[in-house]
């Protein structure tokens, strides 16, 4: 059970990060500290993780997700699948609207370090335009499947891409015990960790894993905001496993 001090602050950075991700700082052209961002607000020192999913949204799923997330005070990354968000619109828009980050990770899952370039744009450029008109804006960060890739990846990804520091591997058995447990023994100030919203054993380890760690002292920001607090600017086809203070 997570103590009231703890709630109150989670309750305090949520309102601190929800404040950064209405800041329009998109595209990628400046950094700017979340001082700044925040017009001089202090947020609690670290440490930070960025909690991201993959492969959703599904209603059932993400929608438990959500709701435990927004119990906690607590904002995650999700890179979504194209041929996913048909049906879960206004699931994508419950994302948006919570403070939530939303990613590319392609329209069908598909390998892009395997494509041409007409099929990249069309697995990338295609959920960009989905996303776009759904949500309003274009600024997505890219999280290539299975985190495969090449110098044409990078060059064609027109968006970051990132990748994570902290995999249990939730996707190979639905065992939530051994997944939080290696993700509590891993887990660092800065660190990027990758779950799936699409399976219950994983919503279940990650709000395990948010419980434990907000009861250490940690604090929950989406990717962008993590640079943001860093001071770090994202650029157009690099590569981001992490981002631990300097």
């Amino acid at each position: 059970m997570i103590s009231w001090k703890k709630r109150l602050q989670a309750g305090a950075l949520t309102l601190a990060v929800l404040a950064l991700a209405a800041a329009p700082y998109w595209p990628w052209e400046e950094p700017r500290t979340v001082q700044a961002v925040l017009g001089g607000a202090n947020i609690p020192d670290g440490p930070y993780v960025a909690l991201t999913f993959d492969d959703g949204p599904r209603n059932s799923t993400t929608t438990a997700l959500l709701d435990g997330l927004a119990q906690r005070g607590v904002l995650a990354t999700f890179f979504v699948i194209g041929e996913n968000v048909e049906g879960n619109e206004l699931l994508l828009q419950r994302m948006e609207g919570e403070g939530h980050q939303i990613g590319l990770h392609t329209y069908h899952h598909k390998v892009l370090a395997e494509l041409n370039a007409t099929d990249f744009y069309a697995e990338v450029d295609e959920l960009r335009a989905t996303l776009s008109a759904l949500l309003g804006r274009e600024d997505f960060m890219l999280r290539p499947p299975y985190g495969m890739m090449n110098a044409a990846t990078q060059a064609r990804a027109a968006a970051p891409i990132i990748l994570w520091s902290v995999d249990p591997e939730d996707w190979s058995d639905r065992n939530t015990e051994r997944q939080v447990s290696l993700i509590l023994n891993d887990v660092r100030d800065g660190d990027i960790i990758l779950l799936h919203d699409i399976y219950p054993a994983s919503v279940d380890t990650a709000l395990q894993v948010v419980d434990a760690l907000l009861a250490r002292g940690f604090h929950f920001v989406t990717v962008e905001q993590l640079f943001a607090i860093r001071g770090r600017t994202p650029e157009n086809g690099k590569v981001y496993r992490q981002l631990p203070p300097e």
